[in-house]
């Protein structure tokens, strides 16, 4: 879905898919990600949970564009990017484990170690860009 600004130009929304009505996944608001209430089946389906949040996407929209940046573009700090290539690399590990236990014919309980391993290492990287955003 796209917005046209006053300006002419037309930039994709930072949003998050639409899940369909009815298939049972909480919608999230495009900017803070909180889950939005739920709609009833007419109208158009609400992107943010208030105007706030509606500004703020509006603001950060201006702020990419102005900066020549892509409109898809994520900044995070550098403490979080470490923290998720740490993550991704205790993961890489894990596998590279598991792969070279299977090749070793492994017994019940070694294979139960690993695949446990494995989903510690995973941590919560399903969750990653659902967290809410301070301010």
């Amino acid at each position: 879905m796209a917005e046209r600004h006053a300006a002419g130009t037309t930039t994709e929304l930072p949003v998050a898919p639409i899940p369909n009505r009815g298939s049972g996944e909480q919608r999230r608001c495009g900017w803070c990600r909180r889950v939005l209430p739920e709609q009833g089946s007419v109208g158009r389906p609400r992107l943010y949970c208030g105007q706030a949040c509606r500004q703020r996407a509006y603001e950060q929209r201006s702020a990419t564009a102005k900066a020549g940046l892509p409109g898809d573009v994520v900044l995070v700090s550098r403490a979080e990017l470490d923290g998720l290539q740490d993550r991704l690399y205790q993961l890489r590990c894990a596998l590279e484990d598991a792969q070279t236990l299977l090749s070793e014919r492994p017994t019940k309980a070694e294979l139960e170690r690993q695949l446990a391993e494995l989903l510690r290492s995973t941590g919560r990287l399903d969750r990653l860009w659902v967290t809410e955003r301070a301010g």
